[in-house]
């Protein structure tokens, strides 16, 4: 992150984060900068918290104006999700060493995938808007889930054993996923 520092006539260290997710800092002259280092690193969590506060918001300012998917991009969708993650569950499963039951393709508001306890696979057809290493990333995630029905420890071992970059696709579902299931009407 890029931290910015002003030093004023003021009395005390003041810390912003600004709406390009910069953060200000505003130090008295008289402030050393290990001291100005130390103020910053005492409060990285609140600064990373607020700066997470402030992508959420941004995110909801785009959705104001929502263009909701029509009931034939939702088919188009779940058309290609039928011919794609199939093909995709076949992969991981052999490489996972699991086994698993029907797939189905819905269009969900709150969800990218479930793992039933009988090992029927759900996904949601707007993965198919979503790059293909997010796709992958649900899979992977589902049929883990057929070793852990948990999110354990041991479970996050298993899609690391997958997947190691895992993660950059729990954020893109985190912050860009988030606008499309909203584009879903109730």
């Amino acid at each position: 992150m890029e931290i910015k520092i002003v030093r004023s006539a003021r009395k005390t260290i003041g810390i912003r984060i600004n709406p390009d997710l910069t953060v200000t800092v505003k130090a008295p002259y008289f402030v050393s900068n290990r001291e100005i280092e130390r103020v910053i690193s005492e409060k990285e969590q609140w600064i990373i918290k607020t700066t997470e506060k402030i992508v959420i918001a941004q995110k909801n300012a785009e959705c104001q104006d929502i263009k909701y998917f029509t009931n034939e991009e939702i088919k188009e969708l779940a058309d290609k999700a039928l011919r794609l993650i199939p093909e995709r569950v076949t992969y991981f499963a052999k490489i996972i060493d699991v086994s698993y039951g029907r797939i189905t393709i819905r269009n969900q508001k709150t969800r990218w995938g479930s793992c039933s306890s009988k090992g029927n696979l759900n996904f949601n057809c707007l993965l198919m808007l979503a790059p293909s290493e997010v796709i992958d990333y649900v899979v992977v995630h589902e049929l883990c889930h057929r070793k852990q029905m948990n999110h354990s420890k041991a479970f996050w071992a298993e899609v690391e054993k997958i997947l190691p970059d895992y993660k950059s696709s729990v954020n893109w579902l985190k912050n860009e996923g988030i606008i499309l299931m909203r584009r879903m009407r109730s």
